[in-house]
């Protein structure tokens, strides 16, 4: 994978962005590759006790949930992986998605995007449409140190030339960013370092007690809460009230038959269609 040939001036200023937290990082920025997930994937790097982040300008095949293509548009998005190794004695992976999206909503907030919402278990919305996105996979054991690659994709501008799929409504960072008139908006640089400085910290609340404690926060910004649902499985489709998330992640759908748990990975979620019912 060559190396963006910004690369030294993105790592400067990620480092005076992340300050005491850029010893905590090993960041690449690349020019181009297939997908950062698979990248980190298919050659992890060796667990030095740092997260290791890879960035790049120019995302090919890029993938979300249930095998869906990964949207990316060059230096109008911002696509990166993180490769976070579990310490020993962590609990289980369960509800890492949420914390990334707790994690990407906080650094919105910070970067000035207000109304910034999370929809289980795995996107990032602003008035009811898409700014980010989240994948989250398991590095094969193999006699490894359990780890997974947290997989990030934030829109920052929606070039005129692109045909987005029309069930989905999308909108980017410039779109949603409220600054002074005539500022800047953030460079990429500043909006991984706004991320990742996020991102550790709750990774070391999530390492030492799991998703609990971050229950509360992930919940006061949850899109459908108590909304009714639709959520389509892989054979069924189930019909409720969204009531949150439980201590591990899972989704709480309130039904005519009482309150059901669904797992993360397994559905997607959608408002419930008008007439239908519970």
């Amino acid at each position: 994978m060559p190396t963006s040939p910004q690369a030294g001036e993105h790592l400067d200023a990620l480092a005076t962005g992340l300050g005491s937290l850029a010893s905590a990082f090993e960041i690449r920025w690349v020019a181009e590759c297939a997908s950062t997930n698979s990248a980190l994937l298919d050659a992890p790097p060796a667990d030095d006790g740092r997260i290791h982040v890879l960035v790049t300008d120019r995302q090919r095949a890029g993938r979300g949930r249930r095998g869906r293509p990964w949207l990316s548009w060059g230096d109008a998005s911002l696509t990166f992986s993180a490769l976070w190794c579990f310490p020993p004695g962590a609990p289980a992976p369960a509800g890492l998605s949420l914390v990334a999206g707790l994690a990407l909503a906080r650094a919105l907030e910070h970067l000035g995007v207000p109304g910034v919402q999370l929809k289980w278990p795995n996107d990032v919305l602003v008035h009811g449409a898409k700014l980010a996105g989240i994948l989250v996979e398991l590095l094969p054991g193999r006699g490894r140190t359990r780890a997974a690659v947290i997989g990030i994709g934030i829109n920052l501008r929606l070039p005129a030339d692109i045909d987005l799929p029309a069930s989905i409504p999308v909108t980017a960072l410039d779109r949603v960013l409220e600054q002074p008139p005539g500022s800047p908006p953030p460079t990429r640089s500043a909006v991984l370092a706004a991320v990742l400085g996020e991102l550790h910290p709750l990774l070391d609340i999530f390492a030492a007690a799991g998703f609990p404690p971050l229950r509360s926060a992930w919940q006061q910004r949850n899109a459908f809460a108590d909304l009714p649902v639709c959520i389509s499985g892989e054979n069924d489709t189930l019909t409720g009230l969204c009531a949150g998330v439980d201590a591990d992640g899972a989704l709480l759908l309130r039904t005519g038959h009482g309150v059901q748990r669904v797992l993360a990975g397994d559905v997607s979620l959608r408002p419930e269609p008008p007439g239908a019912g519970t």
